[in-house]
């Protein structure tokens, strides 16, 4: 992988191994999740980390469980049902993501903040990173970064932490010398109550 990773996928299904291999460049390895034969053989004893995220929490917690019991430092599932919060921190679980938090979370801020591309959520919401197009007319287009932090309607404790020029160019870090253009996107971090704030300040004619 690209980030230096190796990263095995377990799969019963042989044509989503094939795509795997093929198309995503990974191990995969045919057979049941919750296997300990197929879980050794794709290396479990040595992994840094194991993702459960099977099709019901019945088997995820069982793969939990499994992961906990080989020593993997950092396990994290998949959550359906709230009910199995418990039993995953109790198997071993150490990032539980909810997929139902996710859809409602995705949508609320779909209806509350329709200028946002994408935001999450960190730190039990006492963080927000989001993700945010920079209009035509905005009037912090053509302003470098410092000029744009200097002015006292820029929200406090708010913080530019990323540039995109352009949606096919890589998202870089910028520093004060960094001019927001017109139609470039930038990654943020501010607290949830600032929002609109920061949404207003830097999409405002």
């Amino acid at each position: 992988m690209d980030l230096g990773h190796v990263v095995a996928l377990i799969d019963i299904e042989p044509l989503a191994c094939r795509y795997a291999r093929e198309q995503m460049g990974v191990m995969a390895f045919e057979g049941s999740a919750v296997s300990t034969e197929v879980l050794i053989e794709a290396g479990i004893r040595k992994a840094d980390a194991v993702v459960a995220v099977l099709h019901n929490d019945a088997l995820n917690l069982a793969m939990v469980a499994l992961a906990k019991y080989y020593g993997v430092p950092r396990i994290l599932v998949r959550m359906s049902h709230r009910d199995f919060e418990q039993p995953y921190r109790i198997a071993g679980a150490t990032s539980i993501i909810s997929t139902t938090d996710l859809v409602v979370s995705t949508m609320s801020n779909a209806i509350e903040y329709p200028q946002v591309e994408s935001m999450m959520h960190f730190e039990q919401d006492q963080i927000e990173v989001l993700k945010l197009p920079i209009p035509q007319c905005s009037q912090i287009a053509g302003r470098c970064l410092a000029d744009i932090a200097q002015n006292s309607s820029f929200p406090q404790g708010a913080l530019i932490i990323g540039y995109q020029a352009h949606p096919h160019e890589n998202l870089i870090i910028p520093n004060g010398n960094t001019v927001i253009e017109a139609g470039s996107t930038v990654l943020l971090v501010t607290k949830p109550g600032t929002l609109h704030e920061v949404i207003d300040f830097m999409q405002r004619e």
